[in-house]
Order: structure tokens, then sequence, then C-alpha cells
């Protein structure tokens, strides 16, 4: 799900002896997990550097080439899941979560509780991005999921899915916003067409079935983010107001809002873009910067209202300890893919199928899954598909304004599907639900197949009749 630009180097072999490599190396990773239980992360850095071999990366590049995926991961990784397991942390100790979770639950009912985190989450994810989004709400997914029973799955992916197609489909996230500079579409125009064609994709294919999943698989809550004592904080405590933890929650987002507004003015125009101001603000709207304003808010409001600064670090303290194997993991899913870009794998087999005749709409989605199945990354199938693609849309007569949106919007899809080990975010939402790698790939794989491949239909259905 992160952007790692890698620097790809001619490629060794033709495209069929690079898509037997790269098969052979997902084949190998899932038996080392799956069959003989090698740690993960163990078995990710093991098979990125066997890769690098086969595919004839330089001898002097193959260590840089796994560090520099690896590092470049964690660099877009490591300070959002920290920041964000604070503020998660304290929201669950405090009551916080359970305080959201209560309010939601009242407004929506039990059986709609799915849907209301789902719909939150939808909100969240305007500006955030998957991963800080998905960690700041997972508490209240898991208070929910205790309050009712049942799998963790019926709570949690209507919310991740949530996060998924706001991050694929909708400006200002980067891989849109990208992918649509690059083919010349109009980011306006996308942002309407990018919640016309997600929000009926979360619903089908991530509300709908997250449902489905959740009577199929039974996962048990984690205790990833809890044993914070809220019973003994309810008891003790009063207890944070809906409104201090809708502000805790929201701040981040408007945070994030500021700078991506005023990058859309300083960009037409409307203010000067190197005004000291105009930095400073866009400076605290980056989102480590904004999560770290949001952590320190949090700190003081949540945390100091009611305990001891000691014991307000501690809490911090010991959010941090569970999420260092997710971090690390996370990192070798990035060097995995990195190595797969280096060595040329997507480039070459998007290359082939770029002039396989298919209508413009069809190879786009075509070109990004493949890209996406290779190395893993959605931000790069996006950006990296658009790129390959302009060419050929640029050739293109009679594409309208909508034409191109829709085109961007069907490598959006392509650059969703098929989450599997080569993807930060499959070891993310893995670990963080407490799944296996056999049944991540059997829901969250499954899931996100769905939210590519429906956003594609949809996209491309209106194509047909606009």
């Amino acid at each position: 799900m992160f952007l790692v630009e890698d620097a790809v180097t001619e490629p060794a072999y033709g495209s069929g002896v690079l898509l037997a490599i790269a098969a052979a190396a997902v084949a190998l990773l899932l038996v080392l997990i799956i069959r003989f239980k090698v740690h993960a992360f163990v078995a990710l850095v093991l098979v990125s550097f066997l890769t690098a071999l086969a595919t004839r990366i330089a001898p002097a590049d193959v260590v840089t080439t796994m560090t520099d995926g690896f590092g470049q991961t964690l660099a877009s990784v490591a300070l959002l899941v920290g920041l964000g397991a604070m503020i998660g942390r304290l929201l669950e100790v405090t009551g916080g979560a359970q305080v959201l979770a209560d309010t939601l639950i009242a407004r929506f009912g039990e059986d709609r509780a799915p849907f209301a985190l789902g719909i939150a989450s939808l909100l969240f994810g305007f500006p955030i991005f998957f991963d800080a989004g998905l960690v700041v709400m997972l508490p209240i997914i898991f208070s929910v999921a205790r309050r009712f029973g049942g799998s963790v799955l019926r709570y949690a992916f209507p919310a991740a899915g949530a996060f998924a197609v706001m991050h694929a489909f909708v400006p200002p996230h980067p891989g849109p916003v990208a992918s649509a500079e690059l083919v010349g579409a109009d980011i306006g125009l996308l942002l309407v067409f990018g919640l016309l064609v997600g929000l009926p994709t979360w619903y089908v294919a991530s509300y709908l079935y997250g449902l489905w999943a959740g009577s199929r698989y039974m996962v048990d809550v984690p205790d990833l983010l809890s044993g914070g004592d809220v019973a003994g904080a309810k008891g003790e405590t009063r207890l944070p107001s809906f409104a201090l933890v809708l502000t805790v929650l929201l701040l981040p987002m408007v945070l994030i809002f500021v700078d991506t507004g005023l990058n859309t003015l300083a960009t037409s125009g409307v203010v000067d873009g190197d005004a000291t101001w105009v930095n400073a603000l866009r400076i605290i709207g980056k989102t480590p910067i904004a999560l770290l304003i949001t952590t320190l808010f949090a700190m003081v409001a949540l945390g100091w209202r009611n305990r001891s600064r000691a014991m307000t670090e501690s809490i911090l303290n010991d959010a941090l300890g569970p999420v260092c194997a997710i971090i690390l993991i996370t990192g070798a899913g990035g060097m995995f893919g990195g190595v797969l870009r280096a060595s040329g794998i997507g480039q070459a087999l998007a290359g082939t199928l770029e002039s396989t005749g298919l209508p413009v709409i069809v190879a786009a989605f075509v070109v990004a899954a493949t890209l996406r199945i290779a190395q893993g990354s959605a931000t790069v199938a996006l950006t990296t598909a658009a790129g390959l693609m302009a060419p050929t849309i640029e050739a293109t007569s009679g594409l309208s304004s909508i034409d191109l949106v829709l085109i961007v919007l069907a490598i959006a899809g392509g650059a969703t599907v098929l989450s599997h080990v080569n993807d930060s975010g499959f070891w993310l939402v893995g670990r963080f639900l407490g799944m296996d790698e056999k049944t991540t790939l059997k829901t969250w794989t499954v899931m996100e197949t769905l939210i590519g491949v429906v956003g594609f239909l949809i996209a491309f259905a209106l194509s047909l009749v606009l």
C-alpha cells in the first residue's frame, strides 16, 4: 500500500522467465510460512534475497535493494503505526473507544453496528491513509466486537474495506492523484466519480462481504490493542465525553485536510504556495506530524485528565511493544516488493499486456492488476500503470474528460485486487486481526479482489453509457 521508488535496471531475462521467478518466489514464501511455520519476517527476508539472486540483480546492489525497500516502507509505516497505536491505546484504556462504540450503537442499533463502523471509516478515510486510519479505528472495532460477540471480521472488514476504497479511488490520496495527473484527468471530476464508484463498491464488496465473512470465518477479537484497565477506568474515573473522543478522531483528519486543501488552492493559484504561512500550515498537515499533534492532545486530554503523567507514559509505552512485530513484518513485505520492482518483473509484464489490443479501459485494469500482483504496492501499481498507459490514452481519439476519469478508476480497481504476501497491507491487516496467513488469504485477499473487480465493473459500465 506504500509508494516505494526503486531504481529498476535492465531486466536480465524476458518476461516469461521473470513471471516464472515471481510465481516461484510467492509459492516458496507461502510454503515456508504455511507448511514449515517459518516466521513471516524471516521468510520474507530469505525469499527477498533468493529472488534478488534469481533475477540477477547485481551482487553489489542486492543488499542495497533489499534495505531500500525495507527502509522506505518503514519510513511510511513505522511513524504512522507507532503514533496510531498510542492514540488507539489511550482511547481503549480510558474508555474512549467504548464511549464511541456505545454512541454509534445507540444511533444505529446493534444489527447495524458494522454499518456504523464502516460509515465512520469512510468519513475518516477521506484524507487519512489506509494504515493510519485503520490503526486509530481498531480499538473501537475491537470494543464493539467484544460487546456483541462473534467473529471480529464482521466488524473489522466493513471498516478496513472503507479505508481501502478511499485510499484507492478518491483524491487526495497519492495513488489516484498521481494517476490522474499522468493521464490528464480532472481531479475535481475524479473526486465526484471516485465517490460515485467507491461508495457502492464499499457497500457490496466490503460491507456485505464483511457480514458474510464474519459468519463464515470465526476469528476471535485479538488482545493486541487491549489490556488496558477499561473496567477500572469506568469505576474509578469519569469516562471521556463523546465530543472529546470525536475530537481526537477528527483532529488528524482536519489537520491533514488543511495540507491537502492548501495544496489544491496553491496549485490553482488562489494562494501563494511559497508563502510562509502556507508552508507552516501544510507542515502540520503532513500525516506523521498530524498524528504526533493528535497523540500529544490525546495524552493531555485523555491521559493526564484522570491519570498521573507516569501512568500515561506507561500506557503509551505499552502500546508500542505489540506493534513492533507488525512494523518489522510490514517492512519485510516492502522489501520483497522492492526486490520484485527492481528486477523489472512488473514493467516486463505490463509492457506485454499493453500491446494485446484490449479496449483502453480494460487494458488499464489488466496492466494495473498485473503490476499489483507482481510487486504488491497499490500506489506503485496505480502510478506505474498510469505512466505506462498514458501514451496509449493520448493516442486514442474521442476520449472525453469523463472517459479519462473512468480509466483512472479502472486502474485503481486493478491496483487493488489480490493483496497477498508481497503487499505490506496484507501483513498489517492479518497481524492486527490475529489471523494466520491462510485465513488472511481466504478473507482479506478475497475482499480486496472484490473491491477491485466491483469498482472496475462499475467504472466500465459507466464508460458504456456516459
